[in-house]
């Protein structure tokens, strides 16, 4: 009863501190939206068009508009186009001379112009354009063919748009080998949520270490050792409250996104095994910390580099799928890693609870392996003098 009457205690030290509403329950939250609206969901370029009136500009802009993967933006004159283009308002842009037809029918040539930054999605969109002008110009090549053999050119002009309409359509499949790193029915916000997840359970585990430095500082630890509480009360006791705090984040993360951005997290069981897993890592690992330092601004600082650094490295930045082979295997010297494979196998590819108890395994001897260290610290600390 004593250690629960500890971790209550801190728990309500954690929730009554002001300054967490911000970066316990805002920041989370916000940081989900941004990487969901910057990476998640469909992404369609923007392509400016002038068609300068004419009727191969107006079917250049009909082939653009048919491709899936391209949004057209109308520009009335060049300026406002390359105004466009510079102000990232398009990602790149295509100007059609106001005499293109004029020129095409007396037999000559007409230039299209392909305006892009020289960074982004330009290259790709060249191609794309390349293609669709090509095609929006066949009726153009035939009749110029046909013409050579000596027929009058509108009849020639009307024989290549005549045969052009009887080609029939090449139906083009594209097939995925194996299984695909993320779905098609994948949500906007499913992957940063998850990986935001561990990124703030662990973190705000090491902000907790501070309660445990200030606990032995203020000499509360030492004043409850003059009373019949054992040393491993008091570790069971600190223990016990930075898991329920570091457990409080992940089920305030988990329940918001949920509500907010209609998260789908996979099989509910599997994530709260999982979630109480990592849990218990982000309590051991503030324990650890909260006997390593003789003060909490050395383990605030620390805290903030080592949570962000090892998010980075098991894969809380950028997806473990997208990692070299070399990476891959340094992220597994991290509790991060095994957690973001557990939320991918159950959020990514429908896992069950089999399929993440592996993950799960492994984060459980994380977590074993950092109380043991803390109560052996813990115990040096409070007795050793």
């Amino acid at each position: 009863m004593k250690a629960v009457a500890i971790a209550t205690a801190n728990l309500l030290r954690f929730v009554r501190d002001r300054s967490n509403i911000f970066f316990v329950f805002v920041l989370p939250i916000g940081i989900v939206l941004l990487i969901g609206a910057q990476f998640g969901g469909d992404f369609s370029p923007k392509v400016g068009v002038v068609t300068g009136g004419t009727e191969i500009g107006a079917a250049i802009r009909a082939g653009l508009n048919a491709e899936a993967d391209v949004a057209v933006v109308d520009y009335a004159v060049e300026a406002e186009l390359v105004a466009a283009i510079e102000r990232g308002g398009v990602s790149a842009g295509v100007l059609i001379p106001a005499n293109a037809d004029a020129a095409l029918a007396e037999g000559g040539v007409a230039e299209v112009g392909f305006i892009a930054r020289p960074d982004g999605l330009g290259p790709q969109l060249e191609t794309v354009v390349a293609e669709v002008v090509a095609s929006s110009a066949q009726h153009v090549d035939a009749a110029r063919f046909i013409t050579g053999l000596g027929v009058d050119a509108a009849a020639a002009a009307d024989a290549a748009t005549a045969a052009i309409g009887q080609v029939p359509d090449i139906e083009v499949s594209v097939v995925t080998a194996g299984d695909s790193i993320f779905p098609a029915s994948l949500g906007q916000f499913d992957i940063g949520a998850s990986t935001q997840l561990v990124l703030f359970m662990f973190l705000t585990g090491l902000a907790g270490s501070a309660a445990v430095i200030q606990t032995r500082k203020l000499g509360v630890a030492t004043r409850m050792l003059g009373t019949p509480t054992s040393v491993g009360t008091i570790v069971a006791g600190e223990a016990l409250g930075r898991f329920a705090i570091v457990l409080t984040q992940g089920i305030y993360i988990l329940l918001a996104t949920v509500l907010l951005f209609q998260v789908n997290w996979g099989n509910p069981l599997g994530v709260a095994i999982v979630m109480l897993a990592f849990a218990a890592v982000g309590a051991g690992a503030a324990l650890l910390m909260g006997t390593l330092f003789a003060n909490d601004q050395q383990a605030g600082g620390v805290g903030v580099v080592a949570g962000i650094g090892l998010a980075a490295i098991g894969g809380s930045m950028l997806p473990l799928e997208l990692f070299p082979d070399t990476m891959r295997q340094i992220a597994n010297f991290t509790p991060h890693a095994w957690a973001n494979e557990a939320f991918a196998d159950l959020v990514r590819r429908e896992g069950t609870i089999a399929d993440v108890l592996p993950e799960v395994g492994v984060l459980i001897a994380f977590a074993v392996g950092f109380l043991v260290l803390a109560t052996w610290r813990m115990r040096r600390v409070l007795t050793v003098r």
